[in-house]
């Protein structure tokens, strides 16, 4: 199979370059795949006096999101005949993200990419005012480092418009744990746009991303709900409250309707089918690696660093039950 470019073009695909169709891009990595051609790095890397390395940080990577994120960001480097060396702050307590950086310098890298950070670690690494190009995957604007996401307030603006559409005036925020950057632009997507719909204003719920803690707060509440209708941080989230109002006997969503985020595998599996938002996680691998590798090249960073989220629609919400 051929590509039927020139082998020019192929050269300024493989080694990155800007203004290459996104068409002709794809056209030539499907033929560099059922080729199986392989460049040779270790030349490339003496030629370019670069490592081809790329560092990612990860909060954790037993996490969906996190997860997802860096296995897309590991598939779209080796596209590019990157490498990349991760380290998760969550497998060892004892050092920060300015020790997993420093770690990483050691290994030798040409950038540096934080996955869906908690506060602490974007602040310190902003501290160390690395001389390498450094990229946050965050929701908020960054004025000192380069920024992808997904775009978080408008997942959760799509979720709340759903609610309201099919009636729905009293909502809670299951939200995930405060430090973490996406839970608390979450947060305040949430408020802005509950409020916006003249819905009635709740405490959020503030715990963790998992099933257990979702569980575990549905079946600890006191009386039934007199809110219809609950966003939570995650899908996992969202299932363990399922699963905790169906042990208290409550229906969903004929009682209570349920919208969870980033549409995991499972999520379409469950009873009910969950309604949730999609992180195209995929997309976000390759705009960071893109931008990365800009950087690194000093050529034009690409503009279009946030990427949007869709509203999956399945079975877990239905229009409002009437309230006193």
């Amino acid at each position: 199979m051929t590509a039927g470019v020139s082998h020019m073009t192929v050269s300024r695909v493989l080694n990155g370059h800007a203004n290459i169709k996104a068409s002709t891009r794809d056209k030539v990595l499907a033929a560099v795949d059922e080729l199986g051609y392989r460049p040779n790095i270790a030349a490339r890397a003496l030629a370019t006096q670069k490592t081809l390395r790329i560092g990612a940080i990860v909060e954790t990577e037993t996490e969906f999101g996190p997860a997802s994120s860096l296995r897309a960001i590991h598939r779209a480097a080796r596209q590019r005949g990157y490498s990349v060396s991760s380290i998760a702050l969550d497998e060892d307590d004892s050092i920060d993200a300015g020790q997993a950086f420093e770690q990483l310098v050691s290994l030798g890298i040409d950038a540096l990419c934080l996955v869906t950070p908690r506060s602490a670690s974007v602040a310190a690494v902003r501290s160390i005012s690395p001389e390498m190009p450094v990229l946050v995957t965050k929701p908020d604007r960054e004025d000192e480092l380069l920024r992808v996401c997904v775009d978080q307030q408008l997942g959760v603006t799509m979720a709340v418009d759903h609610l309201a559409a099919l009636g729905h005036r009293d909502a809670l925020h299951v939200s995930g744990p405060m430090d973490w950057l996406d839970a608390r632009a979450r947060e305040r997507a949430f408020r802005a746009r509950t409020r916006s719909w003249g819905m009635r204003e709740r405490p959020i719920v503030a715990g963790d991303w998992s099933a257990d803690f979702g569980y575990d707060f549905a079946v600890g509440l006191q009386r039934r709900p007199d809110y219809t209708a609950i966003v939570a941080a995650n899908d996992q989230v969202a299932l363990g409250i399922v699963h905790g109002l169906h042990d208290r006997g409550i229906s969903v969503p004929d009682e209570l309707s349920i919208i969870g985020f980033d549409d995991a595998p499972f999520s379409r599996h469950s009873i009910p089918p969950l309604t949730t938002v999609r992180q195209p996680f995929e997309t976000l691998g390759r705009a960071v690696v893109d931008v990365l590798l800009a950087a690194v090249e000093r050529r034009p960073i690409p503009q279009r660093t946030k990427i949007p989220p869709e509203l999956i629609v399945r079975l877990s919400t239905a229009k409002a039950r009437e309230t006193p």
